[in-house]
Formats: structure tokens, sequence, C-alpha cells
């Protein structure tokens, strides 16, 4: 199992910048694809990006390359998403998802999910 914690979110201006962190516990950190998806109030949860378990390979939403940034440390059991260019668009609250070796851009292969962390962007 493991078990996930983000942080990082906040209310920022248009064009501004974030680092969300989601810290990891447990075993087997580098065994996990991981990602990032967001939910806006009244929609469904979609996918930001991720990185896999092995070998670090990322794909994106399409909206979101470009301004985005998934990286990981398996040494810290550690994810991040740099976020830049920020758009009132991106305001949601921000999940991060393990997958035992998978992922996708589905929501179904995250078994574990942390809390959430609220990203608001102003206009």
């Amino acid at each position: 199992q493991v078990q996930l914690v983000e942080s990082g979110g906040g209310l920022v201006q248009a064009g501004g910048s974030l680092r969300l962190t989601c810290a990891a516990s447990g075993r087997a950190f580098s065994n996990y694809g991981m990602a990032w998806f967001h939910q806006a109030p009244g929609r469904e949860r979609e996918f930001v990006a991720g990185i896999a378990w092995s070998g670090g390979v990322t794909n994106y939403a399409e909206s979101m390359k470009g301004r985005f940034t998934i990286s990981r440390d398996n040494a810290k059991s550690a994810l991040y998403l740099q976020v830049n260019s920020l758009k009132p668009g991106d305001t949601a609250v921000y999940y991060c998802g393990a997958a035992w070796r998978g992922g996708g851009t589905a929501q179904a292969p995250y078994t574990y999910w942390g809390q959430g962390t609220q990203v608001t962007v102003s206009s």
C-alpha cells in the first residue's frame, strides 16, 4: 500500500506558477505509475499528467502541454507538478494517484489517491 498527501496549492493570479507536491509513504514507490488529475466544481475528475513507473516516460493532457511538467524523485518518494502560465480554467482540486506497475489517462488503474490540494487562479 501507499499513502499520498498533496500540497502546494493556493490562490494565484493568471499567468502565475505553482509547484504541487505529492508525498508518498509506504513501500516500493518506484513500482507505481503516478499521475495528476484535477476536478473542477460540477465536473468529472480529469487526467492532467502522468509519469511511468519505469523509465520516467511522461504524458500530458493536450491543454497542459508546454505549461505543466510532471516529475518524480523515487529516492524521496515524491511526485511533483510544476504548473506555469496558469489560467482561470485551471482552477480545480488537484489529486495525485498511484497505479501499481500501471498508469494511463483513465482513473481506473489508480487505486490510491490523495486528499487533493486546491488551486485557484484569479483573472
